[in-house]
């Protein structure tokens, strides 16, 4: 029998509604901002609800940029973000699922020893091998361009260890049919391998994605050309303009529209997403 106890019931809601109300407030307030004008955000105290000045500033951080005459349009800006991200999460996605079939399905020396080489790069991120991956990168011409912002980051022993938990669940008897049948290695990966694992396919696209998107040290150190600028580093150095006070209402306006590409991803696919995080069996 279950015991009816309203009191308890209330309880958890309200603290259920408080944190969603503590998690969207500052969205909030971002998108209110958003919705004024510059002289509004400098009166105290401030607003509260929305202005009538949303679509000036749309048009003037998506066509003009925030910063002076030589600012970065916040559609340039977000379209190599998008690309970025887009670059960074096909690419580790590729790449893991070609090793770790690799690493499943063939046999051939020191194969469980490159996986561990692999694995232990999980102590290796970006931040830590920093300096000589930019070495490598400049000393091959790729600076100030879209694949020298995204290859060093493509590598992925996260995602190839999941794709190798993935594949051993497969049971060998789906592999002896593929080869009666006369299927090749390649034709096993694409046909069988492929449609198993969309949903942990999906679930690590969302995350690489906004990985992607939310990079701000690697692309900071590997662009000086304006035209490769994300808008995550158009945001700081908003923040950061040299004699003049920051535009409140347009970096706002900028961080929010920030938030949609990966809001989307994260909307669209949210059902395979968690399918993928919590899916132990085929």
């Amino acid at each position: 029998m279950i015991e009816n106890r309203p009191f308890v019931t209330f309880l958890a809601h309200a603290v259920l509604v408080l944190g969603v109300l503590l998690v969207a407030f500052p969205i909030w307030i971002t998108f209110v901002a958003a919705t004024h004008e510059a002289a509004r955000m400098t009166q105290v105290p401030l607003p509260l609800w929305p202005g009538d000045q949303f679509f000036v500033n749309l048009k003037t951080v998506m066509l003009d940029g925030v910063g002076g005459e030589n600012a970065t349009p916040v559609w340039l800006m977000m379209s190599n973000s998008l690309l970025m991200a887009m670059m960074i999460a096909v690419g580790k996605i590729t790449i893991s699922l070609l090793s770790a079939f690799a690493i499943v399905y063939f046999r051939f020396p020191f194969r469980m020893g490159f996986f561990w080489m692999i694995f232990i790069t999980l102590m290796l991120p970006v931040e830590v091998r920093i300096f000589p991956t930019f070495k490598v990168v400049a000393d091959l011409g790729m600076l100030n361009s879209y694949w020298g912002m995204t290859i060093p980051l493509i590598a992925s022993a996260t995602a190839t260890f999941m794709f190798r938990q993935v594949f051993l669940t497969i049971p060998d008897e789906m592999l002896e049919a593929a080869r009666v049948d006369g299927a090749g290695p390649m034709r096993f990966f694409w046909d069988i391998l492929i449609p198993l694992s969309r949903t942990n396919i999906a679930a690590l696209f969302v995350i690489m994605f906004i990985y992607g998107w939310n990079q701000y040290l690697w692309p900071l150190l590997i662009t000086t050309e304006t035209g490769y600028f994300t808008v995550v580093m158009g945001i700081k150095q908003m923040l950061e303009a040299a004699e003049q006070a920051p535009d409140w209402h347009l970096i706002m306006m900028t961080a929010l529209l920030a938030m949609l590409p990966p809001i989307v991803v994260v909307l669209s696919m949210q059902k395979m997403f968690v399918k993928g995080l919590t899916e132990t069996e085929k």
